[in-house]
């Protein structure tokens, strides 16, 4: 994974889907925070190694992991690793999603973006000491799936990482009991993220609609506040929320 650093001083951070967008500049924050950094990433190791470098040239530390997360055994792999070089992990940031690739099969995204992230947050737990975090990155249109419209090609992921929340949120009771607590960051459409992208492709007016609500959050915005939210005095369970004001004059769910 990397060659060995000290860590009496640093954090172990765990970033799912960190070798592009906000995955990225959140390793990138937290790098610059002080944490050592797990890059983690599904196929594309020069890019996520291009990523470690740029922390460790801007003098922080970073390493990186590969997995396809929504392969059990490619999950496992990951974990025992970690386990092996750092035995710990202070941070689980769960980035990775998906859902609009071409070709997937259509229970993809509940495999990724719920079956993942419990998986994942079960095979981590013992690894995590009392007063560690857990973040878990959405959407807007996800988070308040069921309450609001969203685009038709939209829709498999925001159904399923509703579903992977509201998972991890029943976790919330055995996650206390181990001293870790989970945080929720929800964003509007993040402009320049690789969903939008798409979105722009197969229906433009689905994000001329969100622009027309404002502007939207920046991929380095959205990143800094997942990354502040590791850090945050926020209770377990909180959300926090990056954009989109029309949704947050709903009730919250």
């Amino acid at each position: 994974m990397s060659e060995v650093v000290d860590l009496d001083s640093r954090r172990v951070v765990l970033v799912t889907g960190a070798s592009r967008g906000i995955g990225a500049e959140t390793a990138r924050a937290l790098g610059a925070d002080g944490d050592h950094v797990i890059i983690n990433y599904r196929e594309k190791l020069k890019r996520a190694q291009a990523i470690a470098d740029s922390i460790a040239q801007a003098g922080g530390t970073a390493s990186v992991a590969g997995a396809d997360l929504s392969d059990e055994v490619a999950a496992n792999r990951l974990i025992t690793e970690v386990a092996t070089e750092f035995g710990r992990v202070d941070v689980l940031v769960l980035n990775a999603s998906g859902g609009l690739e071409l070709g997937a099969e259509p229970d993809y995204p509940m495999k990724i973006n719920r079956d993942a992230q419990l998986r994942l947050v079960k095979l981590a737990l013992p690894l995590m000491p009392s007063g560690s975090r857990i973040v878990f990155v959405t959407s807007h249109q996800a988070h308040f799936h069921g309450r609001k419209p969203v685009p038709a090609e939209y829709a498999p992921i925001a159904e399923s990482k509703r579903a992977g929340e509201d998972a991890l949120r029943k976790m919330i009771p055995q996650l206390s009991d181990h001293g870790v607590e989970l945080i929720v960051v929800s964003g509007d459409m993040i402009d320049g993220t690789i969903i939008v992208r798409l979105l722009e492709r197969r229906n433009s007016d689905a994000v001329e609609a969100r622009r027309d609500q404002g502007p939207l959050p920046t991929v380095e915005g959205f990143a800094r506040a997942v990354a502040d939210a590791t850090r945050s005095n926020d209770a377990t369970g909180h959300t926090v929320y990056i954009g989109g004001l029309d949704y947050l004059s709903m009730p919250t769910p």
